[in-house]
C-alpha cells in the first residue's frame, strides 16, 4: 500500500503502545504492574462527575461552537486569572479534546516546510512528531540529569538560526519532572519578541509541581510576548479526566482563531457533556488537586528510595508531573540486554511490569517509570524489576 510521505517521518506514539501491549496481557489474565500508564490511578473528583451527569440528564448532549461553550472559555481565563494574574479574553481561548490536540493544533497552525522548530530532550514524544507532521524540522536541545534536567535558555538560544519559527517547551516536563525558570523563559520571551518567534508551552502538569517554587510562566509570557505565545493546559492530569478529553489553548484572538479553523475540520467540538464537567473542575472546590499532589510526592519519595537501593538504578527525585526517569545503563549487561528498549521488553515479558523506554523520549539508556498507580504496586513493581536483573544476571540470560 502506498500513503502520504509524511507518514514515512513519523512513529506510532511509545507511550501508547505500552498501554496497549499491558492491556492485552491483562485481558490474558497476566497480572501486569503498570507503570509506564501517564495518567491519574485517581477518579474523577465527585462534583465533576455530576456535572457531567447534569449534562446528560439536562439533554445537554447536541454540537456546541467548534472552539468550545463560552461558559468554559469563560472558567479557563477564570482560572489563569486566579492561578497567574493574567487577563484574557474567552476568544482567546479554544477548548480541544486533551492538551495533545491543543499542542497539534498549534503546530499546523503555525510551522511549515522549512521552518525549524526547538525543543528540549528529553521529550514527551508527540512534540518532535506534531511538528513534523507539519512539515517542519524539530531541533532538539539536549538537558541533562547532572542539573536535574533543568531546561536553560542559554543553549536553546545557540539553537536558533534564520530558519526558527518557534520555541516548543513543556514545564513540568514528561518525562523527566524538570522545570524551567522564570528567568530562563524570560530570556527566551525577550529574544523571541526581538526576532519574530513563537513560544508555544505545553503545561498540562502544571497543578503538579511538590515545592514550593517561583513557577508563573504564563505571567512572563503575558507581559514579554503577548502576541506571540500559546499556552496549552489540559483537565487531564489535575482533575484526573483523561478519558473526558478536555484541553485548552490560550493566545492571541488571531493565533486562536486559525487553531479553531484546523480544529473545524478536524474534530470540531469537544463531547458537550466533557465541557459541562470541565467547568465543574475549573470552577468548583480544588481540595482533590492539593490532595493528589500530596500523594503524588509520597509515592515519589518512596519509590525513588526502593528503586535506588540498586545503585545499577540512578534518578534525579523530579520536581513535579508524576514519572521517574531512571537512567538503567548500569544494569543492561546484567540483565543481558543492549539497549532500554530490551530491558522494557524483557521487564514486560517476563516480569510483566510496564514502563516506557528511553528511546521514544529520545533518551536512550533511561526508563520512565510512571508512579499514578497505589503504593503497595509500586513496591511490588519496583520489587520485579530488581529481581530480574538479579536474577538474569546469576544466569548469563540474553533476550
Amino acid at each position: 500500500m502506498t500513503f502520504a510521505t509524511r507518514m514515512g517521518r513519523v512513529a506510532s506514539s511509545a507511550t501508547l503502545k505500552v498501554t496497549a501491549e499491558a492491556d492485552r496481557l491483562r485481558r490474558q489474565g497476566i497480572d501486569i504492574v503498570d507503570l509506564g500508564a501517564g495518567e491519574p490511578d485517581f477518579p474523577t473528583p465527585e462534583h465533576v462527575k455530576a456535572a457531567g451527569h447534569t449534562a446528560i440528564d439536562e439533554n445537554f448532549t447536541k454540537y456546541t461552537p467548534s472552539a468550545g461553550i463560552p461558559e468554559l472559555r469563560e472558567a479557563v481565563c477564570q482560572r489563569y486569572r486566579a492561578d497567574y494574574g493574567i487577563d484574557t479574553r474567552p476568544d482567546e481561548v479554544i477548548i480541544t479534546a486533551g492538551g495533545k490536540q491543543a499542542l497539534f493544533n498549534a503546530a499546523i497552525a503555525l510551522f511549515e516546510q522549512g521552518d525549524e522548530v526547538i525543543t528540549h530532550t528529553p521529550c514527551w514524544p508527540s512534540i518532535p512528531q506534531q511538528i513534523t507532521l507539519a512539515g517542519a524540522e524539530p531541533v532538539f536541545v539536549q538537558t541533562h540529569a547532572e542539573d536535574g534536567f533543568a531546561i536553560h535558555a542559554e543553549p536553546i538560544l545557540a539553537a536558533i538560526t534564520n530558519r526558527t519559527k518557534a520555541i516548543v517547551l513543556n514545564s513540568p516536563c514528561n518525562p523527566t519532572g524538570a522545570l524551567i525558570s522564570e528567568e530562563a523563559l524570560a530570556a527566551l520571551a525577550d529574544t523571541a519578541a526581538s526576532r519574530g518567534l513563537w513560544i508555544v508551552l505545553d503545561l498540562t502538569y502544571e497543578k503538579l509541581i511538590y515545592e514550593r517554587v517561583a513557577h508563573n510562566l504564563p505571567r512572563v509570557l503575558h507581559d514579554r510576548l503577548r502576541d506571540r505565545s500559546i499556552l496549552c493546559g489540559a483537565t487531564s492530569k489535575a482533575y484526573a479526566m483523561t478519558g473526558w478529553r478536555c484541553g485548552w489553548a490560550v493566545g492571541p484572538k488571531e493565533a486562536i482563531a486559525q487553531l479553531n479553523v484546523v480544529q473545524g475540520h478536524a474534530t470540531s467540538n469537544v463531547t458537550s457533556i466533557t465541557q459541562k464537567a470541565a467547568v465543574a473542575a475549573l470552577t468548583g472546590p480544588q481540595d482533590a488537586v492539593a490532595s493528589m499532589l500530596s500523594e503524588y510526592r509520597t509515592r515519589r519519595d518512596r519509590v525513588w528510595e526502593w528503586l535506588t537501593e540498586d545503585p545499577r538504578f540512578t534518578c534525579v527525585k523530579p520536581r513535579g508531573a508524576f514519572y521517574l526517569f531512571a537512567y538503567v545503563a548500569e544494569a543492561l549487561a546484567p540483565a543481558g540486554v543492549r539497549s532500554s528498549a530490551e530491558l522494557a521488553e524483557a521487564l514486560l515479558r517476563d516480569a510483566h511490569v510496564a514502563v516506557t523506554a528511553g528511546e521514544g523520549f529520545e533518551a536512550p539508556g533511561y526508563l520512565r517509570l510512571s508512579y499514578a498507580t497505589s503504593i503497595d504496586r509500586l513496591k511490588e513493581g519496583v520489587t520485579r524489576i530488581h529481581a530480574l536483573v538479579r536474577a538474569r544476571e546469576r544466569t548469563g540470560a540474553r533476550s
